[in-house]
């Protein structure tokens, strides 16, 4: 799965598991609530020494990118990163809308990158659809535990607990229905994100329990205190939290007689549960289409 790629360590391991690497805790952009973390991806895209880039004559050149490896617990032989999510993709429908307030929001300011391909969006910006197929059609992911390591005997404990206490859950909608921005907990990390603050957020707050359970059994530190689940869309560096919380509502304000905002959120089924452990992902739950 490519937007986890970079955040389980280093890609040199050869095993089935690779070595574990965590973000940082998020925080709102005010600091006051913890928040769980992204996909370590998007703090370290797959080719984090540098990006590439469309020179505008169907070549590439190599630009010099700020971006590096982030460990917040160091490396331990061994040691596996663990990361329990609901893998989302962003209906076609929708995608239009987004791509046209996330280059609202890049004129403003130009320092956002695309999360998991470290373009700069202004850059993709200017090819509408180049931004709606880099940006829009990965798969994103709403976090249901920490991202932290766990030794090798305790993976497949891990995994048989994880469906046990999640395997008869029901499909439920998802409303991405608020604009947010985070600042992670050391202030290097700057994100564009969409909340959920109304359908599917009791159903999630139940599942964040559940693997809290799982986690507390094998002595793994729980989830944050009044999750807020959501997905990143854009990444910055440094902390920009207030001056981008100003530009997302200036966008939104400005646009709200010309286009609705609802057009700027989405909704999206339910349809299971994953667990990310170093290179192998396991299926925790899967709502089948016809359930």
């Amino acid at each position: 799965m490519e937007a986890l790629k970079a955040c389980y360590g280093d890609t040199s391991s050869d095993s089935d598991y690779e070595s574990a690497s965590s973000s940082p805790t998020l925080v709102h952009s005010e600091g006051f609530t913890p928040l769980p973390p992204p996909p370590v991806s998007l703090l370290n895209p797959p080719n984090s020494l540098g990006i590439y880039c469309f020179n505008g004559e169907g070549s590439q050149d190599f630009l010099t990118s700020q971006t590096s490896r982030i460990r917040s617990f160091p490396h331990v032989d061994g040691n596996y990163a663990l990361h329990v999510y609901i893998p989302v993709c962003i209906p076609s429908p929708s995608k239009k809308e987004l791509a046209a307030f996330l280059k609202k929001v890049s004129s403003h300011e130009p320092s956002l990158h695309a999360v998991d391909v470290d373009l700069p969006l202004n850059i993709l910006c200017k090819n509408e659809e180049k931004l709606e197929r880099a940006v829009l059609e990965r798969e994103f992911h709403v976090s249901l535990g920490r991202t932290v390591p766990i030794r090798v005997h305790q993976i497949d404990s891990m995994v048989s607990m994880l469906r046990q206490k999640l395997q008869t859950q029901q499909r439920y909608w998802i409303d991405f229905s608020k604009w947010e921005v985070f600042v992670n907990d050391d202030y290097t990390r700057t994100f564009l994100s969409l909340e959920v603050v109304k359908g599917g957020l009791r159903e999630i707050t139940k599942q964040i329990e559940a693997v809290n359970g799982v986690y507390k059994l094998h002595n793994l530190p729980e989830f944050y205190k009044d999750p807020r689940p959501h997905i990143s869309l854009a990444w910055a560096l440094g902390d920009i939290g207030h001056s981008l919380k100003k530009v997302v509502e200036q966008v939104i304000k400005r646009n709200t007689v010309e286009s609705s905002v609802k057009k700027w959120a989405f909704t999206c089924k339910f349809k299971g549960i994953e667990c990310k452990i170093g290179h192998k992902t396991y299926t925790i739950c899967k709502i089948s289409e016809g359930h």
